[in-house]
C-alpha cells in the first residue's frame, strides 16, 4: 500500500501509545500508575450538564452553524472580556472540535509549503507536527537556561522572512512554566512591529499557583482585535475538567475567521450542538469549579515537589501552573524514551519521554491523580532507578527485588 509521504512523517502521539500500553497492563492485572496523563479527575460541573441535558431532551438536535451556536459564542465574548480585557464581537469567534482543532485550523489558515512556525521549547508535542502536516517547517528555540526562560533576543535569532507565527503557551505544558509579563510583552511588541501571528494557547491560563499572575498578551499590545497579530486559543478541557467534550475555540480578525469558517466547514462542518451547549452551561455557570481544580492542583504539585525532593539524582523545577512538571532525569540515561519504558516495565508506573517535548533526558510527570497514586509512583520510580533506594518494594501484594542496579 502506498500512502502520502507527510502522511508517513507525522509522529505517533507518545501519550496515546503510552495510555494504551497502560491500558493493556491494566487489563492484564498489572497495578499500574498513571503519571503520564494530562486529565484532572473532576466532574464536570452541573451547569454543564444540565444545559446538554436539557438540549437533549428537546431532541432537537441538528447541524449548527460552522461558528458555533449563538448562546456558546456570546459567553465566549463575555469569558474573553472578564479574562482578557478585550470585548470581541461575535465574528471574531469560532467554536471548533477541541482547542486542538483550533490551533490546526489556525496554522492551516497562514500557512504556504516551507514557511516557518517558532516554538519555544519545552512544548506541547502536537504543535511540529501540526506545522508538519501543513508542509511548514517548525523552529524549535531552546529555553536559556534550566527553568525554562526564553530571550527575544535568542528568538530574533530563528526568525527569518518566512517565518509566519511564533506559538506561546504559557502556563506551559509540559514544564509548568509561566513566562514572565516582561518576556510576553516584549514578544507581542516583536510580533506586531515584524507583522509575524502571536498564537497565545491558553488553555491553562487559569491554573496558576502562588499568587503568580498571568500574562495576559493583549495588555501589551494596543493595536485593536482587527489589527493586532494576536491570537487568542482556548476551551473547556483543562480548567473544567471537560475533556470528552471537545469544545474549544479561537478569538482573532473577523477577516481570520471568515478564512477559518471556511476552512472547518469542509473538515468538520460544525461541532455537536449537545457538546456546545454543555461548554456554554460550563462558562456561564458558577466558576468555583476553576478555582476548586486550581488549589487542588497546586497542593498536588506541593505533594509532588516533596517527594521528587527527596530523589537525588532528579533535578526539577518547580511548576507555576498547569498540572505537569518537567523533571531531569539525565542522571539515569542520555534517552528520555528508554527510561520512561524501563519505569513501565520495571516499575509499572506511566510516564511521557521529554524528547517529545524538545527535552531529551527528561520526563513530564503529572500529578492530575490521586495523591495516593504520586507518592507511589514517585516510590516507585525511586526504587527502579536510585541505589540509594531499598532493595525492595510491594506492589500491590506482591514483593519485587531490584536485581539490576
Amino acid at each position: 500500500m502506498s500512502f502520502s509521504l507527510i502522511a508517513r512523517d507525522i509522529a505517533e502521539s507518545p501519550t496515546l501509545a503510552l495510555n494504551e500500553k497502560a491500558r493493556k497492563l491494566k487489563e492484564a492485572g498489572e497495578l499500574v500508575i498513571h503519571l503520564g496523563a494530562g486529565e484532572p479527575k473532576n466532574k464536570a460541573p452541573i451547569a454543564a450538564l444540565l444545559s446538554a441535558s436539557a438540549k437533549l431532551t428537546e431532541g432537537d438536535v441538528k447541524y449548527t452553524p460552522t461558528e458555533g451556536i449563538s448562546m456558546l459564542r456570546r459567553a465566549i465574548m463575555r469569558y474573553t472580556e472578564e479574562n482578557y480585557n478585550r470585548l470581541p464581537n461575535s465574528d471574531n469567534v469560532l467554536v471548533s472540535n477541541g482547542a486542538k482543532q483550533a490551533l490546526y485550523n489556525v496554522l492551516f489558515s497562514i500557512l504556504n509549503p516551507q514557511d516557518q512556525v517558532v516554538i519555544l521549547s519545552p512544548y506541547w508535542c502536537s504543535y511540529p507536527e501540526m506545522v508538519k502536516m501543513l508542509q511548514g517547517l517548525p523552529v524549535i528555540v531552546k529555553p536559556d537556561d534550566e527553568n525554562f526562560n526564553q530571550r527575544v533576543e535568542d528568538i530574533d535569532d530563528y526568525v527569518t522572512g518566512d517565518t509566519k507565527a511564533i506559538i506561546v503557551n504559557s502556563p506551559n505544558n509540559p514544564s509548568g512554566k509561566v513566562y514572565s509579563k516582561e518576556f510576553i510583552a516584549e514578544l507581542v511588541q516583536y510580533c506586531e512591529e515584524r507583522g509575524i501571528w502571536f498564537i497565545s494557547d491558553d488553555i491553562y491560563h487559569k491554573l496558576i499557583f502562588d499568587g503568580t499572575q498571568w500574562p495576559n498578551p493583549y495588555d501589551y499590545t494596543t493595536k485593536d482585535l482587527e489589527n493586532t497579530r494576536v491570537i487568542s486559543i482556548n476551551g473547556i478541557s483543562k480548567l473544567y475538567g471537560m475533556t470528552g467534550f471537545r469544545i474549544g475555540w479561537v478569538i482573532a480578525p473577523r477577516k481570520m475567521i471568515e478564512i477559518l469558517i471556511n476552512i472547518q466547514s469542509q473538515i468538520t462542518s460544525t461541532t455537536s450542538i449537545l457538546l456546545q451547549s454543555a461548554a456554554a452551561g460550563a462558562l456561564t455557570g458558577v466558576q468555583s469549579t476553576v478555582e476548586n481544580l486550581r488549589l487542588q492542583m497546586q497542593n498536588h504539585r506541593d505533594v509532588m515537589m516533596q517527594e521528587l525532593g527527596t530523589f537525588d539524582g532528579v533535578r526539577v523545577v518547580q511548576p507555576k501552573g498547569t498540572f505537569y512538571c518537567l523533571a531531569d532525569f539525565r542522571a539515569y540515561g542520555s534517552s528520555s524514551v528508554e527510561i520512561s519504558k524501563f519505569l513501565l516495565k520495571k516499575a509499572k508506573v506511566v510516564t511521557v519521554p521529554g524528547v517529545d517535548f524538545g527535552m531529551e533526558g527528561y520526563l513530564r510527570l503529572s500529578f492530575c491523580g490521586p495523591i495516593k497514586g504520586i507518592k507511589e509512583g514517585v516510590e516507585r520510580i525511586k526504587w527502579a532507578l536510585d541505589p540509594n533506594s531499598p532493595n525492595e518494594i510491594y506492589i500491590g501484594e506482591r514483593k519485587l527485588v531490584r536485581d539490576w542496579l
